[in-house]
């Protein structure tokens, strides 16, 4: 059974306000393409669809349109879908009626009966063959929120354990169903121990500040492959073949920038998996940083005009990232950077400033507790600040129009 693995394609996402639908059409043009290639049976999407929980139509319009083409051109593909965490549970679920006369199965939700048993029954997908006889079983696990998993008592994580433990019933639940000869695989949204993080990942995908990490050990080790989403970056998990994350399908930042975009594909056998293969994703905009490394404003302005004449289709121009070291303040700085990228092939999508690191200085005199109040007059909390922004003394000039600000202010109270 040919299966193909994918994740976090974040429809609707925009790119510092770009709109990406012309990068996810092109991706999932390819993709039908590549389910009709590979002669996938299964395609397996393990989260975050959307990028918001309340995608716009064009979003929605463009996800089932996909669906429809994928299970025209190959009638006998089967499609499972899980939630993430950027995806609303119950909105992705609302039409699960009506697909899975379409073989085409979303999980949202973890549901339980009126005892708060977990439904393990709705967690398991039976993957069939074309003669519809199962050929295997598809544990699948959306993202996780409080109150989904079991409570293991006296945890010292208790989120990790009660995901542990989610699986590890999960597992016996399917073990009951199928027969000897019936493999498993799972599929689940989530950070797992050891995985590497991008700057997109920090900010939401350590939910509790890394408590969160779930362990490759949660999963049995007779499951033949765990397909994961939630980590952007295409990777084995704890050096195990079968433990991956596929990443997401176009680059979501530009950390993201020398990544391979990547699905993965494999065949499942009786007890185990063969001939797994990556297949990079052909980038239809590209990510730029220029230049490679923070120069000055000067330098960055000459780099800048020597970037090619505005292309023929704009919806190509690539996405550019302006690297700037500056000594201090530059007022009108984003506008300089605008004039001088007018009439090129790029859309200005950052700039990015950083300031010269300042080594051997004494920072004994911050302004932290150990400073009274009373004792900082106006002018050293400038200071302060601007060292701490800037890595830099506060300019005579700039020094001299805060004191006189403070003497206009000083002598308009006393009014």
């Amino acid at each position: 059974m040919k299966i193909l693995h994918t994740a976090d394609w974040h429809i609707g996402q925009l790119f510092h306000d770009y709109d990406r639908t012309y990068e996810h059409k092109n991706f999932l043009d390819w993709l039908v393409e590549t389910l009709q290639d590979e002669k996938v049976e299964v395609l397996l999407i393990s989260g975050d669809v959307f990028d918001l929980s309340n995608p716009s139509a064009a979003s929605i319009k463009l996800f089932y349109t996909f669906l429809n083409r994928a299970v025209k051109a190959n009638p006998n593909l089967q499609i499972v879908i899980t939630s993430g965490n950027h995806d609303s549970a119950s909105r992705l679920e609302s039409p699960k009626p009506l697909l899975e006369s379409s073989k085409i199965y979303i999980i949202g939700l973890v549901e339980k009966d009126e005892d708060g048993n977990i439904d393990y029954e709705k967690l398991t997908i039976p993957l069939k063959d074309n003669t519809g006889a199962t050929k295997a079983w598809c544990l699948a696990v959306p993202f996780l929120r409080m109150g989904d998993y079991p409570i293991v008592a006296d945890a010292e994580n208790p989120y990790a354990a009660g995901v542990t433990a989610l699986y590890a019933e999960a597992y016996e639940f399917i073990s009951a169903k199928k027969q000897a000869d019936q493999p498993v695989i799972c599929m689940g949204h989530l950070h797992a121990q050891q995985a590497e993080i991008t700057d997109m990942d920090k900010p939401e995908r350590l939910i509790m500040g890394g408590i969160e990490c779930i362990s490759a050990a949660a999963f049995h080790e007779d499951i033949q492959y765990v397909a994961l989403g939630h980590i952007h970056k295409a990777q084995r998990i704890g050096g195990k073949e079968h433990i991956r994350y596929s990443g997401s399908p176009i680059p979501m930042s530009f950390s993201e920038l020398n990544y391979k975009h990547q699905v993965v594909v494999f065949d499942l056998n009786e007890q185990d998996i063969s001939d797994l293969k990556v297949i990079e994703i052909p980038i239809a905009v590209s990510l730029i940083r220029l230049p490679s490394v923070h120069s000055s404003l000067v330098e960055v302005i000459n780099a800048l005009l020597q970037l090619p004449p505005t292309g023929i289709n704009p919806q190509l121009a690539p996405y550019l990232e302006v690297r700037i070291l500056l000594d201090g303040p530059e007022p009108g700085l984003r506008h300089k950077i605008e004039t001088a990228v007018t009439g090129k092939d790029v859309r200005l999508a950052k700039i990015d400033v950083k300031y010269p690191v300042v080594t051997g200085q004494d920072n004994s005199t911050g302004t932290g507790v150990e400073d009274k109040l009373h004792e900082l007059q106006p002018r050293d909390v400038f200071a302060k600040v601007y060292q701490s922004k800037y890595n830099n003394t506060v300019p005579a000039e700039l020094l001299q129009l805060f004191n006189q600000v403070t003497q206009e202010v000083a002598q308009s109270e006393t009014i």
